[in-house]
């Protein structure tokens, strides 16, 4: 037996003593413990080192967007000073660390000290069925560099008008204040939403019903509208090279596996609030819902145009405007959506819906519940995804609980 073994049997007997260090009950945002097994304060979505009930006790269902400063090349590690997470994510494989409560090495079986969630995202048998194994950092810039050089149906220069007026630190983003007096979008050409991916886009904004726990029921209609909006996304550039990538990487092996899963993933309901089926990972990102009085999701540049047109989204401030010079760009900002704050909403801005659809589904497949480092035009960008682990579909698969981009300060 390793000579840590009495070591890590009095740590936990002294968290027991302590408390449950290895929950979030009764600990959301409280400041880091270096004695916990797991955190629960903000930053530890970032770190890698949240507890396990993190996202369903502390988020509202959608975790706090992170703070990233660009440049950064390697994916989120768990920092030592963190202390011992209670959790696999991000930790596959790694070498044995005495400091650990729980271990995600080969051996951790042989020896019985695997952290609890090993089998479903290290195990080459453990159902995790969007696992990261294969797909190289190298391999994601090049990819998503490529999408963004094929996105033929983006917006031009030209196209959009923007008004970003009044950018605030990150410390008021809570503040609810409109500092913004003036609409984002001063002009939109709306001749993009005559393109086939647009038009099918639009039409599924109104399919839903915004607050969490009322049951969505799809007609005929609607669930159509969902296959229309596949079909058109998949003639296009864009997803046609997403799918050559994934399909080279042997995780489909036919466009309509691919297809038939992104049904799935996106459009699959589960339930976030006390219906059944009441959400979807389309709903949450691209539409946009509310819960417990807040806005969850809503990450979409074309939504916050069409409803700040019609007056029910009240543009309030924004933390970061990307480097970009032209389209596709992204903001991060604050508003009110019909009487719902909106924190910290990120969004590309005068992306086309297949552009976002498909960085969106790469990250998720490539690095689920992580953050994935990708390339736009040369500088760098990560986009940030959770899993819905409640329910599943077809082999253990998991749905989308929510993707954003991660805001930066810089």
């Amino acid at each position: 037996m390793r000579a840590w073994a009495s070591l890590t049997v009095v740590m936990l007997c002294g968290l027991t003593w302590a408390g449950n260090l290895e929950s979030c009950t009764s600990r959301c945002n409280e400041e880091f413990d270096r004695d916990a097994t797991c955190q629960c304060d903000h930053q530890c979505p970032e770190h890698g080192d949240c507890c396990e009930d993190y996202a369903e006790l502390c988020t509202e269902e959608e975790p706090v967007e992170l703070v990233s400063i660009p440049g950064l090349d390697d994916e989120p590690a768990v920092h030592s000073l963190y202390g011992a997470p209670g959790s696999c994510r991000g930790r596959c494989r790694e070498a044995f660390d005495a400091h650990h409560a729980c271990h995600c090495d080969d051996r951790c079986r042989e020896l019985g000290n695997c952290c609890r969630d090993f089998d479903s995202l290290c195990s080459d048998h453990g159902g995790f069925s969007h696992s990261s194994d294969g797909i190289t950092k190298e391999e994601l810039r090049s990819i998503s560099e490529k999408i963004y050089e094929v996105d033929a149906n983006k917006a031009q220069k030209e196209d959009i008008i923007l008004n970003p007026q009044n950018r605030i630190p990150p410390s008021e983003t809570g503040d609810q204040v409109d500092r913004c007096p003036e609409l984002l979008f001063t002009y939109v050409n709306e001749k993009l939403f005559s393109k086939p991916t647009y038009a099918a886009f639009i039409q599924l904004l109104n399919n839903y019903q915004r607050a969490t726990g009322h049951s969505e029921r799809f007609s005929t209609q609607q669930l159509a509208e969902q296959d229309t909006f596949l079909r058109e996304v998949m003639k296009t550039a864009v997803m046609r090279h997403l799918y050559s990538f994934l399909h080279h990487q042997n995780r489909y092996s036919s466009e309509q596996e691919f297809v038939d899963d992104l049904k799935n993933m996106w459009f699959g309901l589960y339930s976030r609030g006390n219906g059944e089926g009441d959400s979807s990972g389309f709903e949450h990102v691209f539409s946009g819902e509310v819960k417990k009085g807040k806005v969850t999701g809503f990450h979409n540049w074309i939504r916050f145009y069409l409803q700040e047109k019609e007056g029910l989204v009240d543009y309030y401030s924004h933390v970061y405007d990307g480097p970009w010079d032209s389209y596709p760009d992204v903001l991060a900002m604050q508003f009110n959506w019909d009487g719902y704050y909106k924190e910290v909403g990120s969004a590309f801005i005068g992306s086309s819906p297949e552009f976002e659809f498909a960085l969106y589904t790469l990250c998720f497949i490539a690095r689920p519940g992580k953050t994935c480092q990708l390339s736009l035009g040369g500088y760098p960008l990560s986009i940030q995804t959770y899993t819905w682990d409640k329910t599943t579909y077809g082999s253990r698969k998991k749905y989308i609980a929510t993707a954003y981009i991660v805001s930066s300060t810089q």
